[in-house]
């Protein structure tokens, strides 16, 4: 990651895991893009570990499951690619070229994890 000098806003893509000692419970996982605002690309890393680590948090569900969420990795953090957060602003890209692994991942393009 570069520095940047100036306070500056940025994306976090942090990836989350549900898991339990219950041996019938499937593995579960979140990716959520967080906004944070820093001065430089290493304070926006901090406070995207920071911020991530402090939404871990353990829980009995409906069925009686123990589960567990917490920080599998704080994937990417990148300073917005706009200047203003105006209407239609564009905010985070990533490139890739294997699509098919994509639309494999991505349940809303119809892919599945099987």
């Amino acid at each position: 990651m570069e520095s940047s000098t100036t306070n500056g806003l940025y994306i976090a893509i942090i990836l989350y895991e549900a898991w339990s000692p219950d041996p019938s419970f499937e593995p579960m996982f979140e990716e959520c893009f967080v906004l944070l605002r820093a001065d430089s690309d290493e304070q926006a890393l901090a406070r995207a570990e920071q911020r991530s680590k402090a939404q871990e948090t353990c829980y009995t569900n409906t069925t009686g499951q123990e589960i567990h969420w917490k920080l599998k990795r704080v994937v990417d953090v990148s300073r917005i690619l706009s200047d203003t957060m105006d209407d239609g602003a564009e905010l985070y890209a990533r490139h890739f070229t294997n699509y098919d692994a994509y639309h494999a991942f991505e349940p809303l393009l119809g892919g599945t994890l099987d």
